[in-house]
């Protein structure tokens, strides 16, 4: 069972007056929920643990855009400091896949790279489980060696279909959370905290 750290339902988060954030968005967040600082600590964790768990091996890292490029930069970077400065390393290269969770695309062409090698999946939040047991069960086509999946934001909702990612850093409560990467139509993902965003928000930025 992968270890975490839990937002609790009922978490005040924390005032917005306390940390840096974009003027542009003051009005559009209730409140930051997990700070940016909170993020990197545990990012640097999850890098420890994946060095533990799979140094040695040729690990192919595939980064689920968009949500998922500054959790994958981060982790990526915490990675390669521990590989100059552990007893264990990685050797790593890297790819990029973009999915929606209505529409799973076609993968075959990206998937033949993976084959004979460890796959580490990343991706920036796991809601249903729907979208990534479907890109799971596309990989596995391929026969990977072994393929493990870590998110930094694991929801807590009834939609969810049960599935669990090997790595997670945060389960968080059933809101609409935005930041580090995390979007409302393309918006946010220059804040640095994630945050949750307000009712008059989702309707300003809705499409």
């Amino acid at each position: 069972m992968a270890s975490y750290l839990q937002i609790a339902d009922d978490e005040k988060g924390h005032d917005l007056d306390l940390f840096c954030v974009p003027r542009h968005y003051e009005s559009d967040l209730d409140k930051v929920i997990i700070p940016h600082g909170l993020i990197m600590d545990r990012t640097e964790r999850l890098a420890r643990d994946i060095i533990q768990d799979m140094g040695g091996h040729h690990i192919v890292a595939l980064c689920v855009l968009k949500g998922g490029y500054k959790f994958f930069a981060d982790l990526l970077d915490y990675i390669k400091v521990l590989n100059h400065n552990s007893d264990k390393s990685v050797p790593l290269t890297v790819d990029f896949i973009r999915v929606k969770s209505y529409c799973v695309m076609h993968l075959s062409v990206i998937i033949c790279i993976f084959c004979d090698h460890f796959l580490l999946l990343r991706k920036d939040i796991v809601e249903t489980g729907r979208t990534m047991q479907t890109l799971l069960s596309l990989l596995s086509e391929c026969n990977p060696k072994m393929v493990k999946v870590v998110s930094l934001l694991v929801k807590r909702t009834p939609r969810s279909s049960g599935y669990r990612p090997d790595y997670i850093g945060f389960e968080v409560p059933d809101a609409f959370l935005v930041g580090y990467a995390l979007d409302y139509n393309e918006y946010f993902r220059d804040l640095s905290h994630i945050c949750i965003l307000n009712d008059q928000a989702k309707e300003k930025y809705k499409v």
